[in-house]
């Protein structure tokens, strides 16, 4: 099963995916996690030069373009591979997180957005798309209160955390949006609250769909002929 988790910064999706985690090999499941942009080797050299904004100046259609880079050598040397054997996949951003930021925000065309996507993931599409919703002024405070806790000191923003709030609130409305239009696939969760709180409403939603697949037979993921 592929689960990813979406949302704006600060949302705690890191947080959620690691608990989710948890409770999944206490119950015998094999997981694996991991996130975007990167991921594998070559992903995470396109991470650093797409969130230190090395790639504003070229436009948002090549960083859309680096992002569907660094996602198809995921998809295919770490998401595709681990599937394969039965692992039960967990991502920190994947499609939805560029029809938003790239698509939404960006102002590229859904049809651009649309075939980068399709080239990108060869068929590997979430099994669940967990979405972590909270107001943006809350998510990008608790984004700045991580930065300072894990540096010591105020730790500059990343390339989206510098942006301004109002483009956060049409993220998080983006994200909204695509759940409402995808509701076998989508979840929204409110993340405002209590963590455990949180943890218990994400696995309200994973553990019946596990159960429901626990008999079915394996599929091999798609991929382009």
């Amino acid at each position: 099963m592929f689960i990813t988790f979406e949302g704006g910064e600060g949302a705690g999706k890191s947080t959620q995916i690691r608990r989710l985690a948890d409770s999944l090999r206490r119950a015998g499941h094999e997981v694996l996690t991991t996130r975007e942009p990167g991921g594998s080797p070559g992903a995470e050299a396109l991470r650093h030069v797409i969130l230190s904004g090395g790639a504003e100046a070229f436009g948002v259609r090549m960083e859309a373009m680096l992002f569907a880079a660094a996602r198809n050598d995921h998809v295919e040397t770490v998401i595709r591979p681990a599937l394969s054997k039965g692992f039960i996949v967990l991502c920190d951003r994947f499609i939805d997180s560029s029809r938003v930021y790239q698509g939404v925000t960006g102002n590229l065309e859904p049809q651009f957005i649309d075939a980068l996507e399709r080239v990108a993931i060869n068929g590997v599409l979430p099994d669940i798309t967990l979405i972590l919703d909270l107001p943006a002024d809350l998510g990008l405070a608790r984004a700045k209160a991580r930065s300072a806790r894990g540096s010591g000191a105020n730790e500059a923003p990343d390339r989206y955390e510098r942006e301004e709030v109002e483009t956060h609130e049409t993220r998080r409305q983006g994200f909204l949006d695509i759940a409402r239009d995808n509701p076998d696939r989508c979840h929204v969760v409110n993340a405002a609250g209590d963590p455990d709180q949180v943890a218990r409403d994400i696995l309200a939603v994973v553990e019946p769909r596990l159960a429901s697949r626990r008999d079915a037979p394996a599929k091999e993921p798609a991929s382009l002929s």
